[in-house]
């Protein structure tokens, strides 16, 4: 029989498993996403600040592992033992949204994909391709309500399936790259507009975070480790490694096509710069590429969407339905609400000009609430000394870290604007009635004095949220 100690994972395995959970979908969007936004400079200069923020929030779920281990049920724990259940609530309902609305994403991707080909998909969101990602949707229900679980050789098929393209992506395009056109995109808007620099980097401030979704999961590997310092390790050089091939990405990008030419790519736009470069057979091997790539996240991200509801509901902070698991066990009712939400937010995307765009920001704007709790739980520990009673050496570093996190975590709010603000609401505030449910079954009191105040803040952001749909202030 072997022990614990065989099971622990080398340096370079740990590595491994961090830039596999932060390279999915997304990377593939990147290109056109940027071109919309801004020029090389922008581009640069998010990436810059990207990098840096994120990685601070790498550090944050670390400590956060190292300081609070009996915190394990998930980001959404540091958000209710810093701030009380109902933010609690909150930041889990927040993360399982952003879950969900990522999925959405990767069937609008597949749709479009495919629709260079069969143009009754078009762009993922008409109303063919709607009708069929729902079969696929709920396909994947019962399979995995059969209790198919994300087996290891998926995940080696699924992580070769998204390198493999992107590193050949990156090759060929240093191979192909024109420096007339590379020049001309320097500038997102006039050349030496430096007013308008910060509107475009604000504008990319999504798109980053939706790349880098998984982050947080750095921290779990910890128990997996031969060597503690080995996950501090890891979670750089993944980090690194990461960033550096989705900077290398966007900006070579701009070394193929003119701005304006990139900005109307379909997605995934990285198969469109293929194809500028080498001819067609570059779109359709990015396209397989995406396909396999993308159905495999969405297996891993439909679990794990339904998980965290399941162990919420285990921890008393859903209602104890969704913690009810089938004969398999699969937590049945938990999957059932991902995949009712799915289906809600892809029909939805009917209404939307850029579906692709717009599930990716909502998803984004969604994971930025446990994101920014998670920050602000740190930071309240540094400014409590709270853990660091008999060893004090690592305070200053961590309030560092804390402060930038969190400073972070507020811009990217700030950059989201008030629409995916709002839209958020929209989603937030009904799904109260799952904490309403659960308080009851406890018989505990509903809400503390500054918890109705938020529940108030909720409502009324979910109702200006509607008229502005309604009104066509807020578009989709």
């Amino acid at each position: 029989m072997s022990n614990a100690g065989d099971q622990k994972l080398p340096l370079w395995t740990l590595t491994a498993m961090v830039v596999g959970g932060m390279v999915g979908a997304g990377v593939f969007s990147i290109p056109r996403n940027f071109a919309q936004a801004t020029g090389i400079y922008g581009a640069l200069i998010a990436w810059a600040v990207a990098g840096a923020g994120m990685l601070m929030l790498g550090f944050v779920f670390q400590t956060l592992a190292n300081r609070k281990p009996d915190l394990d049920a998930g980001v959404y724990a540091y958000a209710r033992e810093g701030f009380g259940p109902y933010v609690g609530f909150f930041s889990a309902f927040g993360y399982w949204a952003s879950a969900c609305v990522g999925n959405v994403s990767y069937w609008i991707l597949i749709k479009s994909t495919l629709g260079a080909l069969f143009p009754a998909l078009g762009q993922g969101n008409t109303v063919t391709a709607i009708a069929l990602s729902s079969v696929g949707v709920w396909a994947f229900h019962f399979l995995v309500l059969r209790g198919v679980k994300e087996a290891a050789a998926i995940n080696k098929i699924v992580t070769i399936a998204k390198l493999i393209p992107l590193l050949l992506f990156v090759v060929l395009s240093i191979f192909f790259f024109k420096p007339d056109v590379f020049v001309g995109n320097l500038w997102g808007g006039a050349s030496g507009d430096y007013g308008n620099l910060f509107a475009q980097i604000k504008a990319t401030m999504l798109v980053t975070v939706f790349v880098f979704l998984g982050i947080e999961g750095a921290s779990n590997y910890s128990r997996f480790a031969q060597r503690r310092e080995d996950v501090g390790i890891a979670t750089v050089t993944g980090f690194l490694a990461v960033l550096a091939l989705f900077a290398s990405v966007s900006i070579l990008a701009y070394g193929i096509l003119p701005r304006e030419e990139l900005a109307q790519l379909r997605q995934p736009s990285v198969g469109g710069v293929l194809e500028a470069a080498v001819g067609h057979w570059g779109a359709i091997f990015i396209g397989i590429g995406v396909i396999i790539s993308v159905l495999g996240a969405y297996l891993a991200w439909t679990l794990m969407a339904a998980e965290v509801l399941s162990v919420a509901a285990k921890r008393q902070d859903m209602p104890a339905f969704l913690a009810r698991e089938n004969a398999n066990q699969v937590p049945s009712m938990a999957l059932l609400m991902s995949t009712l939400l799915v289906q809600v937010v892809l029909i939805a995307t009917l209404f939307s000009d850029d579906a692709f765009t717009f599930a990716l920001s909502l998803c984004s704007h969604l994971s930025l609430i446990p994101y920014f709790l998670s920050a602000a739980f740190a930071l309240m520990l540094v400014y409590r000394k709270e853990t660091y009673e008999t060893d004090p050496s690592d305070l200053r570093k961590d309030t560092i870290i804390a402060v930038l996190a969190t400073a972070y975590t507020i811009f990217l709010l700030f950059a989201g604007g008030m629409k995916f603000l709002l839209l958020g609401f929209i989603i937030y505030a009904p799904g109260t009635i799952l904490y309403f449910i659960t308080r009851r079954e406890l018989n505990k009191q509903l809400f503390t004095p500054a918890e109705w105040v938020l529940f108030g803040v909720a409502v009324v952001g979910c109702v200006v949220g509607i008229h502005g749909l309604a009104t066509g202030y807020i578009s989709i």
